[in-house]
């Protein structure tokens, strides 16, 4: 697939264009200045995806005010940087984003507290390999692909030759039965 070219205009064709409404205009902004624009929202909201997406917003925003936009007050890229910045503080102040960063990933925490205190999750120690050994065949081959190989399950459907679901099914079943020895 041939790589796009990359659309340039002066900024009173870009200003014309945008207030008209041409699609060709949102396409020259986002080639001459999303990599600008992306950056003063990066420096004010630190997370990637949120900044990403606050430079989406950014470009409807100027679409939608193009209208808006007077040459006699200043340039276009000040102009569109003075939105980007202003929408990028609106969502650092707000509830949501103040909540969302309170809130962790348990994923990547687990790991990062086990490492600070010293904790290994070992097997072996516990006994569940041998727990793991002794159920039937087909709920032991599935356990022991996902949980001490690592496979994923669709993996482990793919290399045991098994539907998805037979393989879920056979690691719910397995892990009803070491729950026996545990309760």
């Amino acid at each position: 697939m041939a790589a796009s070219k990359k659309i340039s205009l002066s900024e009173e064709e870009l200003v014309s264009k945008l207030k008209s409404q041409d699609t060709i205009a949102i396409q020259a902004l986002y080639d001459m200045y999303s990599g600008a624009l992306l950056g003063v929202i990066s420096r004010i909201i630190q997370q990637t995806e949120v900044a990403e997406d606050l430079l989406q917003e950014t470009f409807i925003k100027i679409w939608n005010s193009a209208g808006s936009y007077d040459s006699t007050k200043g340039r276009l890229f000040t102009w569109m940087m003075n939105i980007a910045r202003n929408l990028s503080i609106d969502k650092l102040r707000s509830k949501d984003f103040k909540n969302a960063l309170k809130n962790q990933d348990i994923e990547n925490n687990v790991d990062f507290i086990d490492a600070q205190k010293g904790v290994s999750f070992n097997a072996d120690l516990l006994g569940i390999k041998d727990l793991v050994t002794a159920l039937k065949p087909e709920f032991k081959a599935v356990l022991d692909m996902v949980y001490f190989k690592g496979y994923t399950h669709v993996e482990a459907a793919e290399e045991l030759n098994l539907p998805l679901g037979t393989v879920k099914t056979r690691i719910r079943m397995g892990i009803m039965e070491l729950r026996k020895h545990f309760n």
